[in-house]
């Protein structure tokens, strides 16, 4: 009786006090949840992730999964309805019995839903990898939140060519904004701004082609993911590691408001996420952060700036994307006694040019825009260096960032009546004389000489004109051979190249003193430029090649874009100094590995499948028919998972594709033991030369034999000696030795294992083995027309790839 009396006494407390919150594993069919009911989530089995109604405003929810740390404010890593949010009256998340999982607002209209469809009874459940899953008893999946993210993406989350990342509108502001992270229909891995009225890439850097960007179109999967060690992997191949890497309590990669993208670790020692890489490093580069008619200032200390151009007011004081508007009279006539510049130096605009004009005059740039009723200003850099200089009137002022190392700056349009009010005019330059010889005392000659006088007169005007015909000699030559050269050198930096000066590279290879190889067209040099990138320079042999032809060879190779090819990063062309900058490979050529233990079998089978993918793009698929003329182990560069990049291709023979047999050259070329028959016989040098180096090349990957040994040296490792009767006689040595071989292992299979290096200890598939070998030998035929094409011996390599 008295313990009954205690707890009736005590029954009406138990109300007083909140409930403790509502945990859920999951969510049934028929079943909801509430958005008056905040202790209503799910939670992974973890208890890493929660998912439930996230307040984003006054009275306005969003469903959603954020990391369940003890921090102030939620990371919210997905959203169902950014752009609807629901009342935080009535609104509710319900699973149907028919299979649909619905979010509907407080007048009961469906704001979200997954549109899905089910006879069997399904569940809503939260992994442990954040991913919100619907599905049915026996674990078949019907949606799933990973197929389609907000801004960021989480470890082991799957991206592909169906999705794609999208910023919030700002750091207040969580619904979609105009920043996307996609796949383009290059399979390339692409930033943009996609913003109401324009759209435009920013990374990877939209003068950049695939190959400057060390990306990869052959890849049909478009696919990317993160891994909880900080590793990221794209299908294009660009891949990153963060600055933490290794095993992390959480990690997310964030598409943020800015338009950067960010790997955030979390620190369990302060309780906050830190950022462990970016993609970005210079903010201002990121298009449209700043808006319209404004510039973007980065300073460490104090981060990104935006402000107003001159004469422009903030169009909205809460949101930069926005940008600025006229605060003085635009309004006024096109005709160019109305307009005025003013100069802002350091600052350029990206984009939105109304032409390019190469060595036009200040004053004709000035000009250009003048006569323009849609130009709002130009562009104008001078290289005093190199004595040409740039024109670009602007039609619109977006991505506009102020950079204390850019040579030139901007000139903005306004109006006379208005350009004192906002700026001091624009200044002309001044070439300023010394006055010294205003200072001398005139000297009155009292000789009486009419005669002496008329002489003297006569050899001024002569010599004036003398001068005169120099002069203009001088400016019509430096005039063709600068039009041509700056033309040329536009191709190229439109192609993505960089023109680096020769003070550049020497100091990049610290004067030229770490030699890394030696080409037939030069030595090549090691050297970090000023960016860090390691670099491959090579410093040509041919200063005597005038600097217009050597550009159009360039800009040629700037066009031949292949994996398995090495890429060009720039160039430099001053006078007898021609050099080419090339990527690093870090594990040398193939001749440098060829004697070590680091090529196992799978390696050497990639490497000939990849060489050959190479040549046969050079010969039949880049717009100019090139040949190498000189295939060999040295010029078969490995990166750093052993891929083949074919090196030293670019200066060899550039010839019209439809031109096969009248391709004359002045000399031999190749290197003794890789040459056809035909260039010892005078026949018509075709493609089936590179063909014929290539079957070398693999012979001599096989059984890790020179092919300059005799016979008795190939059988006889311990006695090696070669031989000097020129070039037909020096390839016969390894060729007669494998033919001969081969033709008796069908006798005697032990025969075909005797030519294959040792170093491979019998760890390679035998029947590719013999397919490889016997590819090889139909290569290096004496009768060129016998050859297979290169991309023949691709689709013969990959069939067996593919068996």
């Amino acid at each position: 009786m008295g313990c009954s009396l205690v707890l009736f006494l005590l029954l009406p407390l138990a109300f007083c006090f909140p409930l403790p919150s509502s945990k859920l594993d999951n969510l049934s069919e028929g079943k909801s949840l509430s958005v008056e009911k905040p202790e209503e989530v799910l939670i992974s089995p973890n208890g890493v992730f929660t998912a439930g109604f996230h307040s984003v405003g006054d009275n306005a929810f969003c469903f959603a999964i954020w990391f369940s740390t003890n921090s102030s404010s939620r990371t919210v890593v997905w959203m169902a309805n950014r752009d609807h949010p629901v009342n935080g009256k009535r609104s509710k998340l319900s699973l149907l019995k028919t299979g649909n999982l619905i979010l509907t607002d407080a007048d009961k209209l469906t704001v979200w839903a997954t549109n899905t469809v089910s006879l069997s009874p399904l569940r809503l459940s939260l992994h442990n990898t954040g991913n919100l899953v619907l599905h049915n008893m026996e674990g078949s999946t019907l949606w799933k939140s990973f197929d389609f993210p907000t801004d960021t993406l989480l470890p082991q989350q799957l991206f592909t060519r169906n999705t794609k990342l999208v910023s919030s509108r700002s750091q207040s502001n969580i619904s979609s904004g105009f920043y996307e992270l996609f796949f383009d229909n290059d399979n390339l891995l692409r930033l943009r701004y996609n913003g109401p009225e324009l759209s435009s890439i920013y990374w990877f850097d939209p003068w950049l082609n695939n190959t400057g960007a060390n990306r990869s179109i052959y890849n049909s999967s478009r696919n990317a993911v993160l891994d909880s060690l900080g590793n990221f992997i794209s299908s294009d191949e660009f891949t990153f590691k963060s600055t933490d890497y290794g095993a992390k309590l959480h990690r997310r990669l964030t598409l943020d408001y800015d338009g950067n993208m960010r790997l955030y670790s979390w620190k369990e020692e302060t309780q906050t996420w830190v950022v462990s890489w970016q993609v970005i490093q210079r903010p201002c580069t990121i298009h449209a952060i700043c808006g319209i008619n404004s510039l973007c200032n980065y300073v460490v200390d104090s981060g990104r700036k935006c402000s107003c151009l001159p004469g422009y007011k903030m169009k909205n004081r809460t949101d930069w994307a926005y940008g600025c508007e006229p605060e003085i009279n635009l309004s006024y006539p096109c005709e160019k006694e109305y307009s005025d510049f003013m100069l802002l130096p350091h600052v350029q605009f990206y984009g939105y040019d109304d032409g390019f004009f190469s060595n036009y005059t200040f004053d004709q740039c000035r000009n250009l825009c003048l006569q323009s009723c849609s130009c709002k200003g130009f562009q104008y850099t001078y290289f005093w260096d190199h004595g040409y200089a740039y024109c670009f009137p602007k039609t619109l002022l977006l991505n506009g960032y102020r950079s204390p190392d850019y040579e030139g700056g901007i000139y903005l349009k306004v109006p006379k009546s208005e350009n004192s009010s906002i700026a001091r005019p624009l200044e002309e330059f001044n070439l300023s004389c010394s006055n010294k010889l205003a200072d001398q005392p005139y000297v009155e000659s009292y000789e009486n000489g009419t005669v002496k006088l008329m002489l003297w007169f006569a050899c001024g005007v002569g010599g004036l004109e003398i001068i005169c015909i120099f002069v203009v000699w001088c400016l019509l030559i430096q005039t063709k051979k600068s039009s041509g050269a700056d033309e040329q050198g536009y191709v190229l930096t439109a192609t993505g190249f960089r023109k680096y000066s020769y003070a550049e590279l020497k100091k990049a290879t610290k004067g030229f003193t770490k030699e890394i190889g030696r080409g037939a067209w030069g030595v090549v040099y090691k050297g970090i430029l000023s960016d860090n990138r390691v670099a491959a320079i090579k410093r040509l042999n041919e200063a005597n090649k005038g600097e217009g032809e050597f550009l159009a060879e360039v800009s040629i190779i700037g066009r031949v874009n292949h994996m398995n090819l090495i890429e060009m990063w720039g160039y430099c062309a001053e006078g007898k100094h021609k050099l080419l900058v090339y990527e690093y490979m870090e594990h040398g050529s193939l001749a440098d590995n060829l004697s070590t233990n680091a090529l196992d079998w799978e390696k050497r089978f990639s490497i000939a499948v990849g060489t050959a993918k190479g040549l046969a793009y050079l010969h039949e698929d880049c717009l100019d028919w090139i040949l190498h003329c000189d295939v060999k182990p040295q010029n078969i560069l490995l990166d750093s998972n052993y891929r083949p990049k074919v090196a030293d291709f670019g200066l060899s023979k550039l010839q019209n594709r439809g031109v096969l047999q009248h391709t004359s050259f002045s000399r031999i070329r190749g290197t003794r033991g890789y040459m056809a028959p035909e260039w010892v016989s005078n026949l018509p040098i075709t493609s089936k030369v590179d063909v014929f180096s290539y079957g070398i090349v693999v012979l001599e990957m096989v059984t890790g034999k020179a092919p300059l040994r005799s016979v008795h040296a190939l059988a006889h490792k311990n006695s090696v000696h070669t031989i000097d009767d020129g070039g037909e006689a020096e390839h016969k040595m390894l060729v007669t030795w494998v033919r001969e071989k081969m033709n008796r292992a069908a006798t005697n299979t032990s025969l075909l294992e005797e030519i294959i290096d040792p170093m491979l200890e019998g760890k390679y598939e035998m029947g590719k083995m013999e397919t490889l070998v016997r590819v090889a030998l139909q290569c290096v035929q004496e009768d060129k027309d016998a050859r297979p094409t290169m991309s023949q011996v691709v689709e013969m390599l990959l069939r067996t790839q593919r068996k």
